[in-house]
Formats: structure tokens, sequence, C-alpha cells
């Protein structure tokens, strides 16, 4: 069966490399390597009551943890973002779109009230010709997934 070019567009998955992200309502220059930790997360409770015994036990969703996100993105000259959010103790909400192929939000998460709490140098290697790679780690409030029509 032919395929059609919109029926591709509408059931396949988009490519995880067309993303932006935006914080606080600055995209320019925001360009990463990678991007993770976008999850919403909650313990799990084991709930055992009196008749356990026989009607044996519950699991039920706890508290939600706290969203974990690092960014990663290559050392440039001049730029210094990540390490004097680090020196500061701004709180910045972070928006990122999952694009098609015309540069289109499909899928969004915002992420809101982020606070660094860790900045990971680069691995220095005289043998590799590697791209030198910073890691900021945030802490969240909340996440927030938008899907748009």
């Amino acid at each position: 069966m032919a395929l059609t070019k919109q029926h591709i567009i509408e059931n396949y998955p988009l490519p995880v490399y067309n993303y932006k992200v935006t914080i606080d309502d600055v995209s320019e220059g925001m360009s990463f390597s990678e991007i993770s930790g976008l999850e919403i997360k909650h313990e799990e409770v084991i709930y055992k009551h009196g008749f356990s015994w026989l009607m044996g036990y519950k699991i039920i969703k706890g508290q939600r943890q706290p969203i974990r996100l690092n960014l990663k993105r290559g050392v440039v000259q001049q730029r210094s973002l990540f390490h004097d959010w680090m020196l500061s103790e701004d709180k910045k909400n972070i928006r990122i779109d999952l694009c098609d192929q015309e540069e289109v939000p499909i899928v969004s998460w915002e992420v809101y009230r982020a606070l660094p709490i860790g900045l990971e140098a680069p691995s220095f290697n005289a043998n590799t010709n590697d791209i030198a790679i910073e890691n900021l780690t945030l802490v969240a409030h909340d996440l927030k997934v938008i899907y748009h029509q």
C-alpha cells in the first residue's frame, strides 16, 4: 500500500533531534546537545489493612518526586549562562518544544521554577578531538506536558 505524505506526517513518530528550548522567554542561543529527565514520578506506597492477609495489599501512589533535569551543551567562548545561573538563586521556567519538519511545536514540556543544583565540567582527554560538553543539573517544582493540535 502506498503511503501519502499526509499519512506519514500524521502517523509516524517525530524525530527527537528537532527541538527548541526556551528559558524564561529567551530562546536565542539556547542550543543543547541533550536534554534528559523530563519525567513525572511518584513514590509507590504499599498499604496493608486489617484484612490484608485475606484480600491482599494495595499499592497506591505516594508523594510526587521532584523533577530532575539535565541540560547538556557544548562549551562556547564568551558564554557563561550555566555558570552565571548556578551562582544566582534564580528559579526559571523552561519550555522544550518537540517540533515537526516545519519547526512547528507538536508537543511541549513546560518545567516550572527550575533551580540549578549541579554544574559538571567536560571530561578532558588529550587523545580525542571530542567536543567539550558541560552538564547542568536542575531540580524543578512542576512539569506540564502540552499536546498541540
